[in-house]
């Protein structure tokens, strides 16, 4: 049945919705650093338990491990800082971002880095 609405009228009245894409791109990234540091964060837990029920943490090269791990914590709480402060800075300012974007990658780079060091050596220990 058609509508007793001419086409145009139709198109008038149903409310249409536009997006910012650049906004959303900006969304979907501060989500995907925030998923990626919790999947680092849990890692460097279940290492840092490893540690601890292996016994290997009272050896030298399990405190230096240790110690590897809280400086991956370390710098995983500065990168959960980064993010909050993105997520609240204003849609005008999002250029202000990228100085903040480079340090939280570049944290989380390292924390990668120090959290695949521990897993190797456990890995080998099994």
């Amino acid at each position: 049945m058609p509508s007793p609405l001419p086409r145009s009228r139709r198109a008038a009245a149903s409310p249409s919705t536009v997006v910012d894409l650049a906004q959303a791109r900006e969304s979907r990234r501060l989500r995907e650093l925030q998923a990626r540091c919790r999947g680092v964060d849990e890692v460097n837990r279940r290492g840092l338990s490893r540690l601890f029920q292996s016994g290997l943490i009272f050896t030298r090269q399990g405190a230096r491990l240790g110690r590897d791990l809280l400086l991956a914590h370390q710098h995983l709480l500065r990168v959960t800082d980064l993010l909050a402060r993105i997520g609240e800075l204003p849609a005008e300012e999002a250029g202000d971002a990228d100085p903040l974007y480079a340090e939280a990658q570049s944290l989380l780079a390292r924390t990668t880095e120090l959290t695949a060091r521990t897993g190797l050596v456990l890995a080998r220990g099994r």
